[in-house]
């Protein structure tokens, strides 16, 4: 089978597309021919580690990892003796964060993770597009307090999780302020929020309105300058470290010297929040953002228009 390969660390030109051995599924897994998938910052990141702790899981030296990917859409190939939640021909999405493995042609997972039938309502293209996003923006947005009606900004927020944490908020019934830019207003307005601040034009952490939620999605900004604009009590979330890793040491040392709180929880994935996501999309109440798209074969330039910082969304690969 086909695979995007890379045996070594570096920049995008590491990757290659190289014929590897199609795996076999285990007595309790399944083997997925992919339709569809994404490169997202989370394959940026381990591709060319920024920070030693990434090394200890990937490999200190040489990636253990060969094949990135972590979102999938496809059809069950074939199953393991002892799978009983699917079956072949079974149109499927879901997320393999850490394990990696689907820029390839087929990959196996076993059946009681991140897997779950196909919402109906979305092409291959859009339901690759969404988990990755889905399970970052909910891992901050399920600690938010929605019966207070909170005031929530979101910088980044036409990215992969600043997109999928708007719609979160919304339908949890937050009041959103969108910072990104003026070009995509539009789009994030279509997703539920109500004002907005160019980034470009505008210094969001110098405004005068206050917050109960800041959350950077993009991991551009700081606890230190993000605290003036929220209120007492409020908190701060990012999807980065920062710098020095500032925002796990600010988490303990926050809740306990600061009445504004840093939070920096853990990102997981489950076969739950997959069923969650599929009821959120069929229910109307969540939708894929797609930037572009590409073919397996130009995963090298897929990812260099990731890393530069410009998507919208996400960035979709497509595989024949």
């Amino acid at each position: 089978m086909k695979a995007s390969f890379h045996s070594i660390y570096g920049p995008a030109e590491v990757l290659q597309i190289k014929e590897v051995e199609k795996p076999i599924p285990k007595a309790a897994e399944v083997l997925i021919k992919i339709h569809a998938t994404t490169v997202n910052r989370t394959d940026c990141g381990f591709r060319q580690p920024e920070y030693l702790f990434v090394r200890l899981f990937s490999g200190i030296f040489k990636p253990k990892i060969n094949i990135l990917g972590t979102e999938f859409a496809g059809i069950v190939e074939s199953i393991g003796n002892n799978v009983t939640l699917f079956k072949v021909g079974d149109a499927v999405f879901g997320l393999n964060t850490f394990k990696f493995g689907t820029h390839a042609e087929y990959f196996c997972i076993p059946e009681n993770k991140s897997i779950a039938l196909k919402p109906e309502n979305m092409s291959f293209e859009e339901a690759a597009a969404v988990c990755d996003g889905l399970m970052l923006a909910i891992n901050y947005i399920r600690k938010i307090d929605f019966k207070s009606n909170p005031k929530i900004l979101i910088n980044g927020a036409s990215g992969s999780i600043g997109s999928a944490a708007v719609q979160l908020a919304k339908y949890y019934g937050a009041d959103i302020t969108a910072v990104c830019k003026t070009e995509h207003f539009d789009m994030i307005r279509s997703l539920g929020a109500t004002t907005f601040i160019d980034y470009t034009k505008e210094d969001f952490t110098k405004i005068n309105t206050k917050y109960d939620t800041v959350l950077d999605a993009v991991g551009k900004s700081s606890f230190g300058k993000c605290k003036q604009i929220l209120n007492p009590g409020g908190v701060y979330y990012s999807t980065e470290l920062g710098d020095w890793a500032q925002n796990v040491f600010l988490t303990p040392y926050t809740a306990i010297f600061s009445n504004k709180k840093v939070k920096f929880p853990i990102p997981t994935d489950s076969k739950k929040d997959i069923l969650f996501f599929k009821e959120l999309i069929e229910g109307g109440n969540y939708k894929a953002t797609i930037d572009r798209k590409y073919s397996l074969e130009k995963i090298v330039a897929a990812t260099k228009y990731v890393e530069s910082g410009e998507k919208v969304g996400n960035v979709v690969i497509t595989i024949s």
